[in-house]
Order: structure tokens, then C-alpha cells, then sequence
């Protein structure tokens, strides 16, 4: 018994060792990974705070840093570049003409800039009602007819959309709606990716749920209204967001579908500002990003909410 007792705290010394080391250890691997996400995160977030930072520099400024990128020959055509290319994140001086060549002097930029807004708030608004109508069906009901819709549903969503462009087109010809809004909005709204998210989220709704609204004499608008909308919130939200920047990104739908530049968004727009604005550009895009910027910020909780709970009763 003694000898026992005698061990016992050279034992727990030892335990304790192995305990300070796991922590030291754990200690090391946390910092590795702070230090790798931060790498990547600057990374990432260099482009956008390049672009925010050179939009405020003149363009002679701009053309001493980056002037042999820009540079082009007398044909037109892109010079080698034989110098390095000064990047700068502070300007030398704070220039806010850009700014104001965009937003005063030139009404192409923000007819440009309207033009997106109009082609995008649409639909995102018409596609997730849609959506949603589409969605509770789904969920609520089953059969080979349901099974099959479903599942071309997920045929299109997996098809990139220059797959399917020309049908659009020759839809779009068919009902002569080519050169309109329409043609943009109508394959938006029906676009089957909202659908399928908020179906799986909706199948996830416990059935107890809906059993006890039935019982309290709650028909079908009101379990989709009352119920299943608020549960699928953090989806919606989601498939918001997601709708919303991939469609104010678009570039092909407008260059094909309408032929008329004056009705092309910003998105297009910016791909067409030659090297001698290049400032300007810096400015436009800054603008541009604005809104998908705010959009994911006073979502992102909405998105990460709606990516990890998949509907559902909270505990």
C-alpha cells in the first residue's frame, strides 16, 4: 500500500508532463492554421484592395506603376513587359477624379450600373417565389410524375448555363422577345437552382410539424405561409445571395440575347473600358463591388445559417 501511494505522484507528475505537452502541441497547430488562413485570406482580399486603393490615384500615377501592363503597341496590340510592375497600395496622392468622371461628368456608368439593377432585382425577387411554390410541392408531395420533374431539375442545374444559351436564344426568338428584358428575366426566374436548395431544406421540416398545424385546421397556404417559410429563412437568405451575385456577374446572357449597348449592365460594360481609362475602370469596378459586397456582409450570417442547418427544428 505504501508502495503505492509512494508512486502516485510521480505518476501524476508524468500525466501532468503529457498534459502540458498535448497543450503545447494543440497551442502550435492552432497558430500554424491562424497563420495559414491569414496568408490566404491576404491573398484573396489583395485584387479588391488594390483595386479600392488605385481607384483613388490619378492616371499619371497609375501609368508610372503599371503603365508597361497597359501599354500597347501601334497596331493595337499588347507590348511585351519587359519592366516590373510597381504595386502600389497607398497612393502618392489622393484623387478623387475618377470618382468624379463616373458619377458627374459621365451618365454611361450609372445607366450602366441601373441597367444591372434592373436586369438582377428582378429576378432574384420573382425566382425565390417561385422557388418557394415550386420547392413546397416538392417536399410536401411524391409519385414517379414528381420524381421525374425533380429530377430534370437537377439535369439543368447541372448543365453550365453555355449549354443551354442557345435554346434560350431560340426560345427567346420564338417569343420574340430578343433585344427586351425578357430575355434575360424569364430563364432567371425558372432558373432550377433556388428550387432544388429550398426542396431538400423543406423535406428536412419534421412531418410532426405539419401533422400538428393540419390537426389545428391549417391548410396548405397556411402550413407555407406560417410554417415552412419561416423555418426555410436562412435558406432563402441563401439563395438570395447566391442568385444575386451570380447574376450581376452575368456576361453572356447580355451579349447574346440583347444586341442593343444601352441596355448591356456594368458587368459588360467593364470589359469594354480600353487602356486609356484604365483609372476609370478602377473606379467603375469599385462601384460595382459595392453592392455584392454589402449584400454578402449583411447576409453572411443568413448564409452560414443556411448552409449549416438544414431545416428543421432548432434545439
Amino acid at each position: 500500500m505504501s508502495k503505492v501511494m509512494r508512486r502516485t505522484p510521480a505518476r501524476k507528475a508524468g500525466m501532468k508532463t503529457v498534459g502540458n505537452g498535448r497543450k503545447a502541441w494543440e497551442f502550435v497547430r492552432i497558430a500554424i492554421a491562424t497563420l495559414l488562413a491569414a496568408g490566404f485570406a491576404i491573398l484573396f482580399l489583395m485584387p479588391i484592395i488594390l483595386t479600392i486603393s488605385n481607384s483613388f490615384m490619378s492616371s499619371s500615377e497609375i501609368s508610372a506603376n503599371y503603365g508597361s501592363v497597359f501599354a500597347v503597341n501601334e497596331n493595337g496590340g499588347k507590348v511585351y513587359i519587359a519592366e516590373k510592375v510597381n504595386l502600389k497600395f497607398i497612393p502618392d496622392m489622393v484623387s478623387f477624379s475618377q470618382y468624379i468622371t463616373v458619377l458627374l461628368k459621365s451618365p454611361d456608368y450609372l445607366l450602366k450600373f441601373w441597367n444591372s439593377v434592373i436586369l438582377v432585382g428582378p429576378i432574384v425577387i420573382f425566382q425565390l417565389t417561385v422557388a418557394a411554390l415550386a420547392a413546397y410541392g416538392f417536399a410536401r408531395y411524391s409519385g414517379k410524375i414528381r420524381s421525374i420533374i425533380f429530377f430534370s431539375y437537377v439535369i439543368l442545374m447541372l448543365m453550365p448555363y453555355q449549354v443551354t444559351l442557345v435554346p434560350n436564344f431560340l426560345v427567346a426568338q420564338w417569343l420574340d422577345t430578343v433585344d427586351t428584358y425578357w430575355s434575360i428575366w424569364l430563364p432567371g426566374i425558372f432558373s432550377p437552382f433556388a428550387v432544388y436548395l429550398l426542396t431538400k431544406f423543406m423535406k428536412r421540416i419534421p412531418t410532426s410539424v405539419i401533422e400538428a398545424a393540419q390537426i389545428d385546421g391549417a391548410g396548405e397556404w397556411q402550413i407555407f405561409r406560417r410554417i415552412c417559410l419561416p423555418l426555410c429563412k436562412g435558406a432563402l437568405c441563401s439563395a438570395a445571395i447566391l442568385v444575386f451575385i451570380d447574376y450581376w456577374n452575368m456576361v453572356e446572357q447580355p451579349l447574346i440575347l440583347l444586341s442593343d449597348s444601352s441596355t448591356h449592365p456594368l458587368s459588360v460594360f467593364l470589359s469594354k473600358i480600353n487602356a486609356a481609362e484604365v483609372g476609370l475602370a478602377f473606379a467603375v469596378a469599385t462601384i460595382y463591388m459595392v453592392p455584392s459586397l454589402l449584400v454578402f456582409l449583411y447576409g453572411e450570417e443568413y448564409l452560414v445559417d443556411g448552409i449549416t442547418y438544414q431545416g428543421g427544428i432548432k434545439g
